[in-house]
Protein backbone atom coordinates (compact mmCIF):
# COMPACT_ATOMS: atom_id res chain seq x y z
CA UNK A 1 0.00 0.00 0.00
CA UNK A 2 2.95 2.31 0.53
CA UNK A 3 4.54 1.70 -2.87
CA UNK A 4 1.87 2.52 -5.42
CA UNK A 5 1.94 4.84 -8.39
CA UNK A 6 -1.85 5.21 -8.54
CA UNK A 7 -2.73 8.80 -9.28
CA UNK A 8 0.77 9.72 -10.44
CA UNK A 9 -0.02 10.84 -13.98
CA UNK A 10 2.62 11.71 -16.57
CA UNK A 11 1.62 14.73 -18.64
CA UNK A 12 4.78 15.05 -20.77
CA UNK A 13 7.42 12.87 -22.40
CA UNK A 14 10.03 14.38 -20.09
CA UNK A 15 8.08 13.28 -17.01
CA UNK A 16 7.60 9.82 -18.46
CA UNK A 17 11.32 9.39 -19.24
CA UNK A 18 12.77 10.63 -15.94
CA UNK A 19 15.17 8.42 -14.04
CA UNK A 20 12.79 7.84 -11.12
CA UNK A 21 9.24 7.97 -12.55
CA UNK A 22 7.61 6.90 -9.26
CA UNK A 23 7.48 9.56 -6.55
CA UNK A 24 8.35 7.11 -3.78
CA UNK A 25 11.62 6.26 -5.54
CA UNK A 26 12.50 9.94 -5.84
CA UNK A 27 11.85 10.58 -2.16
CA UNK A 28 13.79 7.52 -1.04
CA UNK A 29 16.75 8.47 -3.23
CA UNK A 30 16.66 12.05 -1.98
CA UNK A 31 16.58 10.76 1.59
CA UNK A 32 19.57 8.50 0.95
CA UNK A 33 21.56 11.36 -0.56
CA UNK A 34 20.73 13.64 2.35
CA UNK A 35 21.72 10.93 4.82
CA UNK A 36 24.98 10.33 2.94
CA UNK A 37 25.81 14.04 2.77
CA UNK A 38 24.67 15.12 6.24
CA UNK A 39 24.13 12.20 8.63
CA UNK A 40 27.23 10.16 7.77
CA UNK A 41 29.75 13.02 8.27
CA UNK A 42 28.08 13.95 11.56
CA UNK A 43 27.66 10.47 13.03
CA UNK A 44 30.44 8.30 11.57
CA UNK A 45 33.80 8.21 13.31
CA UNK A 46 37.19 8.25 11.61
CA UNK A 47 37.43 4.47 11.41
CA UNK A 48 34.08 4.08 9.63
CA UNK A 49 34.95 6.80 7.14
CA UNK A 50 38.41 5.45 6.32
CA UNK A 51 37.63 1.71 6.42
CA UNK A 52 34.09 1.56 5.03
CA UNK A 53 32.55 4.65 3.48
CA UNK A 54 35.48 6.01 1.45
CA UNK A 55 36.49 2.59 0.02
CA UNK A 56 32.83 1.86 -0.68
CA UNK A 57 32.38 5.06 -2.70
CA UNK A 58 35.56 4.63 -4.74
CA UNK A 59 35.00 0.93 -5.43
CA UNK A 60 31.38 1.70 -6.36
CA UNK A 61 32.69 4.11 -8.98
CA UNK A 62 35.15 1.51 -10.28
CA UNK A 63 32.44 -1.18 -10.36
CA UNK A 64 30.21 1.27 -12.25
CA UNK A 65 32.87 1.56 -14.93
CA UNK A 66 33.28 -2.22 -15.14
CA UNK A 67 29.50 -2.61 -15.35
CA UNK A 68 29.38 -0.35 -18.39
CA UNK A 69 31.69 -2.71 -20.25
CA UNK A 70 30.72 -6.10 -18.82
CA UNK A 71 27.08 -5.59 -17.87
CA UNK A 72 25.79 -3.25 -20.55
CA UNK A 73 28.02 -4.12 -23.53
CA UNK A 74 28.77 -7.75 -22.68
CA UNK A 75 32.54 -7.49 -23.18
CA UNK A 76 34.43 -9.49 -20.55
CA UNK A 77 37.40 -7.62 -19.07
CA UNK A 78 40.04 -8.73 -16.58
CA UNK A 79 42.15 -5.57 -16.90
CA UNK A 80 40.21 -3.24 -14.62
CA UNK A 81 43.02 -3.13 -12.08
CA UNK A 82 45.39 -2.02 -14.84
CA UNK A 83 43.09 0.84 -15.81
CA UNK A 84 42.88 1.89 -12.17
CA UNK A 85 46.68 1.89 -12.00
CA UNK A 86 46.93 3.97 -15.18
CA UNK A 87 44.50 6.50 -13.78
CA UNK A 88 46.37 6.70 -10.48
CA UNK A 89 49.89 7.03 -11.93
CA UNK A 90 49.00 9.41 -14.74
CA UNK A 91 47.02 11.59 -12.36
CA UNK A 92 50.06 11.58 -10.06
CA UNK A 93 52.38 12.64 -12.88
CA UNK A 94 50.01 15.38 -14.00
CA UNK A 95 49.73 16.60 -10.41
CA UNK A 96 53.47 16.71 -9.60
CA UNK A 97 54.92 17.64 -13.00
CA UNK A 98 52.57 20.50 -13.90
CA UNK A 99 52.92 23.47 -11.58
CA UNK A 100 49.64 24.46 -9.99
CA UNK A 101 47.68 21.57 -11.50
CA UNK A 102 44.18 21.49 -9.93
CA UNK A 103 43.28 18.21 -8.28
CA UNK A 104 40.13 17.66 -10.33
CA UNK A 105 41.98 18.21 -13.61
CA UNK A 106 44.67 15.76 -12.49
CA UNK A 107 42.00 13.14 -11.76
CA UNK A 108 40.40 13.71 -15.16
CA UNK A 109 43.81 13.49 -16.82
CA UNK A 110 44.25 10.08 -15.23
CA UNK A 111 40.84 9.04 -16.55
CA UNK A 112 41.66 10.26 -20.07
CA UNK A 113 44.95 8.36 -20.04
CA UNK A 114 43.10 5.20 -19.02
CA UNK A 115 40.64 5.87 -21.86
CA UNK A 116 43.40 5.86 -24.48
CA UNK A 117 44.92 2.64 -23.15
CA UNK A 118 41.47 1.06 -22.74
CA UNK A 119 40.59 1.73 -26.38
CA UNK A 120 43.93 0.25 -27.47
CA UNK A 121 43.31 -2.97 -25.55
CA UNK A 122 39.68 -2.90 -26.69
CA UNK A 123 40.67 -3.36 -30.33
CA UNK A 124 40.78 -7.20 -29.94
CA UNK A 125 37.07 -7.06 -29.05
CA UNK A 126 36.41 -6.35 -32.74
CA UNK A 127 37.66 -9.84 -33.60
CA UNK A 128 37.32 -12.03 -30.52
CA UNK A 129 34.84 -12.41 -27.68
CA UNK A 130 34.26 -14.33 -24.48
CA UNK A 131 37.25 -16.10 -22.95
CA UNK A 132 39.59 -14.93 -25.72
CA UNK A 133 38.71 -11.29 -25.03
CA UNK A 134 39.21 -11.85 -21.30
CA UNK A 135 42.72 -13.14 -21.99
CA UNK A 136 43.42 -10.15 -24.25
CA UNK A 137 42.40 -7.68 -21.53
CA UNK A 138 44.41 -9.70 -19.01
CA UNK A 139 47.46 -8.77 -21.06
CA UNK A 140 46.82 -5.14 -20.10
CA UNK A 141 47.13 -6.11 -16.44
CA UNK A 142 50.48 -7.84 -16.91
CA UNK A 143 51.85 -5.09 -19.13
CA UNK A 144 50.90 -2.31 -16.70
CA UNK A 145 52.30 -4.22 -13.72
CA UNK A 146 55.62 -4.50 -15.56
CA UNK A 147 55.62 -0.88 -16.79
CA UNK A 148 54.94 0.72 -13.43
CA UNK A 149 57.60 -1.42 -11.77
CA UNK A 150 60.35 -0.98 -14.37
CA UNK A 151 59.86 2.43 -15.99
CA UNK A 152 61.05 5.13 -13.60
CA UNK A 153 59.19 7.98 -15.29
CA UNK A 154 55.84 6.80 -13.93
CA UNK A 155 57.08 6.96 -10.34
CA UNK A 156 58.97 10.25 -10.85
CA UNK A 157 62.22 8.27 -10.71
CA UNK A 158 61.59 7.10 -7.19
CA UNK A 159 63.91 4.09 -6.63
CA UNK A 160 61.46 2.42 -4.23
CA UNK A 161 58.72 2.35 -6.88
CA UNK A 162 56.16 3.92 -4.55
CA UNK A 163 54.62 7.38 -4.88
CA UNK A 164 52.74 9.65 -2.49
CA UNK A 165 50.70 12.83 -2.59
CA UNK A 166 49.83 15.36 0.09
CA UNK A 167 48.40 18.83 0.52
CA UNK A 168 45.32 18.10 -1.57
CA UNK A 169 42.81 20.90 -2.01
CA UNK A 170 40.01 21.92 -4.36
CA UNK A 171 39.39 25.65 -4.82
CA UNK A 172 41.10 26.33 -1.52
CA UNK A 173 39.13 23.63 0.32
CA UNK A 174 41.62 21.32 2.03
CA UNK A 175 41.02 17.60 1.49
CA UNK A 176 43.01 16.11 4.34
CA UNK A 177 40.50 15.11 6.99
CA UNK A 178 38.40 11.93 6.62
CA UNK A 179 35.18 13.97 6.42
CA UNK A 180 36.47 16.18 3.59
CA UNK A 181 37.77 13.15 1.71
CA UNK A 182 34.44 11.41 2.10
CA UNK A 183 32.43 14.39 0.89
CA UNK A 184 34.76 14.88 -2.07
CA UNK A 185 34.38 11.24 -3.11
CA UNK A 186 30.62 11.41 -2.57
CA UNK A 187 30.30 14.42 -4.88
CA UNK A 188 32.30 12.73 -7.64
CA UNK A 189 30.37 9.46 -7.34
CA UNK A 190 27.02 11.29 -7.53
CA UNK A 191 28.09 13.16 -10.66
CA UNK A 192 29.43 10.06 -12.41
CA UNK A 193 26.44 8.00 -11.31
CA UNK A 194 23.97 10.45 -12.84
CA UNK A 195 26.01 10.78 -16.02
CA UNK A 196 26.28 7.01 -16.41
CA UNK A 197 22.59 6.45 -15.70
CA UNK A 198 21.62 8.97 -18.36
CA UNK A 199 24.20 7.62 -20.80
CA UNK A 200 22.93 4.04 -20.68
CA UNK A 201 19.39 5.31 -21.25
CA UNK A 202 20.38 7.16 -24.43
CA UNK A 203 21.00 5.80 -27.93
CA UNK A 204 24.59 4.82 -27.12
CA UNK A 205 23.49 2.74 -24.14
CA UNK A 206 20.88 0.98 -26.26
CA UNK A 207 23.58 0.19 -28.82
CA UNK A 208 25.71 -1.35 -26.07
CA UNK A 209 22.84 -3.54 -24.93
CA UNK A 210 22.06 -4.60 -28.50
CA UNK A 211 25.68 -5.67 -28.97
CA UNK A 212 25.51 -7.53 -25.66
CA UNK A 213 22.33 -9.41 -26.55
CA UNK A 214 23.25 -10.37 -30.15
CA UNK A 215 26.00 -8.55 -31.98
CA UNK A 216 25.16 -10.03 -35.40
CA UNK A 217 21.54 -8.88 -35.21
CA UNK A 218 22.69 -5.47 -33.95
CA UNK A 219 24.97 -5.10 -36.99
CA UNK A 220 22.10 -6.09 -39.30
CA UNK A 221 19.86 -3.29 -38.01
CA UNK A 222 22.58 -0.69 -38.55
CA UNK A 223 24.52 -0.57 -35.27
CA UNK A 224 28.26 -0.25 -35.82
CA UNK A 225 29.97 -2.89 -33.66
CA UNK A 226 33.34 -1.14 -33.79
CA UNK A 227 31.91 2.15 -32.55
CA UNK A 228 29.77 0.53 -29.87
CA UNK A 229 32.50 -1.72 -28.47
CA UNK A 230 35.29 0.85 -28.51
CA UNK A 231 33.03 3.50 -26.97
CA UNK A 232 32.14 1.06 -24.18
CA UNK A 233 35.83 0.40 -23.56
CA UNK A 234 36.52 4.15 -23.58
CA UNK A 235 33.75 5.09 -21.15
CA UNK A 236 34.50 2.16 -18.87
CA UNK A 237 38.24 2.85 -18.79
CA UNK A 238 37.64 6.55 -18.10
CA UNK A 239 35.42 5.86 -15.09
CA UNK A 240 37.72 3.15 -13.77
CA UNK A 241 40.74 5.43 -14.30
CA UNK A 242 39.16 8.22 -12.26
CA UNK A 243 38.31 5.67 -9.57
CA UNK A 244 41.93 4.50 -9.55
CA UNK A 245 43.15 8.08 -9.16
CA UNK A 246 40.76 8.56 -6.25
CA UNK A 247 41.93 5.29 -4.71
CA UNK A 248 45.54 6.47 -4.80
CA UNK A 249 45.05 10.13 -3.96
CA UNK A 250 42.20 9.99 -1.45
CA UNK A 251 42.15 6.52 0.10
CA UNK A 252 45.80 5.43 0.09
CA UNK A 253 47.80 8.66 -0.14
CA UNK A 254 50.90 6.57 -0.92
CA UNK A 255 50.87 3.48 -3.12
CA UNK A 256 52.87 1.10 -5.28
CA UNK A 257 51.87 -1.08 -8.27
CA UNK A 258 50.83 -3.94 -5.97
CA UNK A 259 47.84 -1.82 -4.92
CA UNK A 260 46.36 -2.42 -8.39
CA UNK A 261 47.21 -6.06 -8.93
CA UNK A 262 45.10 -8.64 -10.71
CA UNK A 263 43.28 -9.27 -7.43
CA UNK A 264 41.73 -5.83 -7.82
CA UNK A 265 40.46 -6.77 -11.28
CA UNK A 266 38.80 -9.91 -9.95
CA UNK A 267 37.37 -7.99 -7.01
CA UNK A 268 35.67 -5.49 -9.33
CA UNK A 269 34.33 -8.29 -11.51
CA UNK A 270 32.92 -10.02 -8.43
CA UNK A 271 31.20 -6.77 -7.43
CA UNK A 272 29.46 -6.63 -10.80
CA UNK A 273 28.42 -10.28 -10.67
CA UNK A 274 27.09 -10.13 -7.11
CA UNK A 275 25.54 -6.66 -7.44
CA UNK A 276 23.94 -7.23 -10.82
CA UNK A 277 25.23 -6.93 -14.36
CA UNK A 278 23.65 -4.21 -16.45
CA UNK A 279 22.48 -2.21 -13.43
CA UNK A 280 23.81 1.07 -12.06
CA UNK A 281 22.29 0.29 -8.68
CA UNK A 282 23.88 -3.16 -8.78
CA UNK A 283 27.35 -1.58 -8.83
CA UNK A 284 26.64 0.04 -5.46
CA UNK A 285 25.09 -3.14 -4.05
CA UNK A 286 28.11 -5.20 -5.09
CA UNK A 287 30.61 -2.70 -3.71
CA UNK A 288 28.76 -2.51 -0.39
CA UNK A 289 28.68 -6.29 -0.16
CA UNK A 290 32.38 -6.75 -0.93
CA UNK A 291 33.48 -3.95 1.43
CA UNK A 292 31.25 -4.79 4.38
CA UNK A 293 31.38 -8.61 4.32
CA UNK A 294 35.11 -8.96 5.22
CA UNK A 295 34.67 -6.57 8.16
CA UNK A 296 31.61 -8.47 9.38
CA UNK A 297 33.43 -11.80 9.06
CA UNK A 298 36.47 -10.44 10.91
CA UNK A 299 34.22 -9.54 13.84
CA UNK A 300 31.76 -12.43 13.68
CA UNK A 301 33.89 -15.52 13.04
CA UNK A 302 36.12 -15.15 16.16
CA UNK A 303 32.98 -14.75 18.27
CA UNK A 304 31.51 -17.93 16.79
CA UNK A 305 34.79 -19.75 17.38
CA UNK A 306 34.88 -18.65 21.01
CA UNK A 307 31.26 -19.75 21.48
CA UNK A 308 31.94 -23.28 20.24
CA UNK A 309 35.32 -23.52 21.92
CA UNK A 310 37.57 -23.06 18.87
CA UNK A 311 40.35 -20.59 18.29
CA UNK A 312 39.99 -19.01 14.84
CA UNK A 313 43.12 -17.24 13.65
CA UNK A 314 43.36 -14.35 11.24
CA UNK A 315 44.59 -16.68 8.49
CA UNK A 316 41.53 -18.90 8.90
CA UNK A 317 39.26 -15.86 8.69
CA UNK A 318 40.99 -14.78 5.47
CA UNK A 319 40.59 -18.24 3.93
CA UNK A 320 36.92 -18.39 4.93
CA UNK A 321 36.34 -15.01 3.28
CA UNK A 322 37.65 -16.40 0.00
CA UNK A 323 35.50 -19.52 0.38
CA UNK A 324 32.39 -17.48 1.10
CA UNK A 325 33.06 -15.15 -1.84
CA UNK A 326 33.46 -18.10 -4.18
CA UNK A 327 30.33 -19.80 -2.88
CA UNK A 328 28.27 -16.64 -3.25
CA UNK A 329 29.45 -16.07 -6.81
CA UNK A 330 28.48 -19.63 -7.76
CA UNK A 331 25.14 -19.21 -5.98
CA UNK A 332 24.33 -15.94 -7.75
CA UNK A 333 25.30 -17.34 -11.14
CA UNK A 334 22.98 -20.33 -10.65
CA UNK A 335 20.06 -18.91 -8.66
CA UNK A 336 19.99 -15.23 -9.57
CA UNK A 337 22.33 -14.28 -12.44
CA UNK A 338 21.20 -10.66 -12.25
CA UNK A 339 22.45 -10.31 -8.68
CA UNK A 340 21.26 -8.21 -5.79
CA UNK A 341 19.80 -5.57 -8.10
CA UNK A 342 17.30 -8.11 -9.43
CA UNK A 343 16.32 -9.15 -5.90
CA UNK A 344 15.77 -5.49 -5.05
CA UNK A 345 13.66 -5.02 -8.20
CA UNK A 346 11.59 -8.10 -7.36
CA UNK A 347 11.00 -6.84 -3.81
CA UNK A 348 9.80 -3.48 -5.13
CA UNK A 349 7.45 -5.22 -7.56
CA UNK A 350 5.92 -7.22 -4.72
CA UNK A 351 5.49 -4.06 -2.67
CA UNK A 352 3.54 -2.48 -5.51
CA UNK A 353 0.73 -5.05 -5.15
CA UNK A 354 0.99 -5.76 -1.41
CA UNK A 355 -1.08 -6.96 0.49
CA UNK A 356 -2.72 -8.68 -2.47
CA UNK A 357 -1.26 -11.99 -3.72
CA UNK A 358 1.06 -12.02 -6.72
Amino acid sequence: MFYRENGQFKTSYRADQQIFPIAQDRWVMLGLLLAAAVAVPLLADEYLLRAIFIPFLILSLAALGVNVLVGYCGQISLGSGAFMAIGAYMAYNAYVRVEGMPLILALLAGGLSATVVGMFFGVPSLRVKGLYLAVATLAAQFFCDWAFLRIGWFTHNNPSGSVSVSGLNVLGWSIESPVSKYLFCLAIVIVFGLLTKNLVRRALGREWMAIRDMDVAAAVIGIRPMYAKLSAFAVSAFIVGVAGALWGFIHLGAWEPAAFSIDRSFQLLFMVIIGGMGSVMGSFFGAAFIVVLPIVLDQFLPIVGTTIGLSISTAIVSHMQSMIFGSLIVWFLIVEPHGLAKLWSTAKQKLRIWPFPH
